[in-house]
Order: C-alpha cells, then sequence, then structure tokens
C-alpha cells in the first residue's frame, strides 16, 4: 500500500448531529486526539516517505482549537500540504472568522467547509459564507462539500468526497436515519465496493483512539501500537477479514461469507455492507472498531 495521504480525526465530537454523519459525530460523542499522538503520526507518516497530504478533520476540529492550530503549523513545517474539513459553526461574521483562520493562514492548502440542509435550514449556511470570504482575502483555497438529500438521486462519489454536491453514503448514522427515504434495490446486487479502493486505499483515516481505517469503521491496526509502515507492508486486502470478501463480491459476499442473513432490499452498498458489519463486530472486535463509528456511545 502506498498512501499518499493520512487523514487525523481530530475528535469524534461536532456542533451538529447530521443524519448523513460517517462518524456518528454529536456533541455527547467521545474521543479526542492529544497533541502527542498528532506528533506520533506526523512522524510515521513521515517515516514513510510518500505521504503528501495531512488532512483534520471530524467531527468538528475546531471545537479543540488550540490542539488544531498547533498540528496544522507543524504538519507544514514537516513539509506536507495542509487540508481541514469544518463546518464553519466559528464563522459568525467575516472578521470573527478570519480571526480564526489567520494562524493557520499559510499553512492550510485547502480548506473544505460542509454546508447542506442537513447543518440547517440554507443549503449555504451564513456561517460557511462568511468563512469563504475570510479563506479568500487571507488566500485560503477554500470550497464547500454538500451532500444531497436521499431522495435527490445525486451523484455518488469514490474516496474522498469532492467538492460540491454529492450522493448519501447510507453508512454511519445514515443508514439509521436516511435509508428508508431512498430507493432499495435487492442485496444480491451490491456485490462490489463502489466508495473505497480497498486494494490500494491511497489513504487512511487515523482516529483519536490510534485506529487506522481504510473506510470509516474498518481497521488495519492501531498506530498506537504498530508503526505506519507496519500496518502498509502487513496490509493484504484479499486476506483481510473484510476487506478480503468485500473485494470478492462487495457487501453481498461480505454477508455470504459469515452467514449473515439480510433483508430482502437496501439503499446502496454501503447500507448493505453497514448492517453486514455491525453484525459481525463481536467476531472481529480489533477490525470493527472502535465503537464511536458504530454509534455505540449513542444507544444509551
Amino acid at each position: 500500500m502506498k498512501l499518499t495521504g493520512v487523514h487525523l480525526l481530530l475528535t469524534y465530537q461536532c456542533t451538529f448531529e447530521c443524519d448523513h454523519c460517517f462518524v456518528w459525530g454529536s456533541p455527547r460523542q467521545e474521543g479526542t486526539m492529544t497533541l502527542a499522538t498528532i506528533r506520533h503520526v506526523l512522524n510515521e507518516a513521515r517515516a514513510l516517505g510518500t505521504v503528501e497530504w495531512i488532512y483534520f478533520e471530524g467531527g468538528e476540529p475546531l471545537l479543540f482549537y488550540p490542539i488544531l492550530v498547533r498540528g496544522v503549523r507543524e504538519a507544514a513545517e514537516s513539509g506536507f500540504r495542509v487540508g481541514l474539513v469544518s463546518n464553519g459553526y466559528w464563522a459568525t461574521s467575516p472578521e470573527d472568522a478570519e480571526v480564526w483562520l489567520e494562524p493557520m493562514a499559510s499553512p492550510i492548502s485547502d480548506l473544505s467547509l460542509s454546508s447542506d440542509l442537513y447543518h440547517g435550514r440554507e443549503r449555504l449556511s451564513p456561517e460557511v459564507r462568511n468563512a469563504q470570504t475570510a479563506a479568500e482575502k487571507l488566500g485560503i483555497p477554500v470550497d464547500v462539500v454538500s451532500i444531497a438529500e436521499p431522495e435527490a438521486g445525486a451523484r455518488s462519489c469514490s474516496g474522498q468526497l469532492p467538492h460540491g454536491e454529492s450522493g448519501v453514503m447510507f453508512r454511519g448514522r445514515a443508514a439509521e436515519t436516511l435509508a428508508s427515504r431512498a430507493p432499495h434495490r435487492p442485496w444480491t446486487g451490491f456485490d462490489a465496493c463502489p466508495h473505497e479502493d480497498l486494494e490500494d486505499p491511497g489513504r487512511l483515516h487515523v482516529d483519536p483512539l490510534g485506529y487506522a481505517h481504510v473506510c470509516q469503521g474498518i481497521a488495519l491496526g492501531n498506530v498506537l501500537t504498530e508503526s505506519l509502515k507496519d500496518l502498509c507492508e502487513r496490509y493484504e486486502p484479499s486476506s483481510h477479514p473484510i476487506c478480503g470478501p468485500l473485494l470478492a463480491g462487495g457487501p453481498a459476499e461480505l454477508a455470504r461469507r459469515y452467514g449473515v442473513r439480510p433483508r430482502p432490499e437496501y439503499a446502496d452498498a454501503c447500507h448493505l455492507c453497514d448492517q453486514t458489519r455491525h453484525a459481525l463486530r463481536s467476531r472481529f472486535p480489533e477490525v470493527l472498531a472502535p465503537d464511536q463509528m458504530y454509534g455505540v456511545p449513542e444507544a444509551g
């Protein structure tokens, strides 16, 4: 596996509780990355020699602003291009937004702002407009990421969410809250993973607990107990207990392989995969982890 991007989930906490969220972000979520962990991951990424980009994401990373600022600066000083993903809650005016962004203006090479009807009453929120104005003034490349309503039939995407509008991927909270609003198809037809390159991912998400995710909720290991280099070298897609079946025949094969009995129909491949992985968590607790990715802290 040749990694070119490492995405740090700085926190699972968020100011919002969006229905489409992959990681069940909410004000009640637990798990925040320490500065020591950020530095550890940066060192691991630098040792690989192939990583070009470090992204800071969440949850909402600006909830832990001083640690984010230090992490962004140290990532840039380590020679990485730096990206940031935020919902812009902090941009209460253009002037205020400029104050928030100015300490990170030089290091940030890409600012992605999340705004859609899941975040509020307007597709482009006033806060995101303020953040755009401030970013442009500071010379920070900026764009907006939006997720369409389930009924809209917007284009799907592969890998990192692109700028512009994309369709819902029915995993995480979306599998619970939005799937019923989308057309369903027979589960046997979901015979490939359309969104992630599991053969050669190119990027991993590292969460506050150290889990390295090839897709949110599918861990290759933990960077706090094993080097990122070893994780990448050890990864054999076809023999991985979850990625192997997904590559062989998609979520339908994952269900067949382990004797999970699906419902007749699902909204998309992510929906079937998400529900199958929930059923398999006790069998693969270190792979289908952590609880935060499966909404467990919110279950009570």
